[in-house]
């Protein structure tokens, strides 16, 4: 289920991430979507949507960081 704008991403992130992060996120996502679409290339029995999300919060967190209660732009 790739995500074609950002408005149709889970509340879990776009109520949580600003946009730039939003945009990193469902584009993660839709790539190890299509990457990810064969079971043997998961890990631990993971769904195929379990391991497009951990891909896309492993992407955001390459560029932003959680401080307090707020994901910002790393320096």
């Amino acid at each position: 289920m790739p995500y074609e704008r950002n408005d149709d991403l889970p509340e879990s992130v776009s109520g949580n991430l600003p946009h730039g992060a939003q945009s990193i996120y469902r584009e993660a996502f839709n790539s190890a979507w299509e990457q990810y679409a064969d079971a043997d290339k998961r890990r631990d029995g993971a769904s195929r949507e379990e391991t497009a999300h951990r891909v896309a919060w492993a992407a955001v967190k390459q560029s932003y960081e959680k401080k307090d209660d707020r994901w910002v732009k790393k320096d």
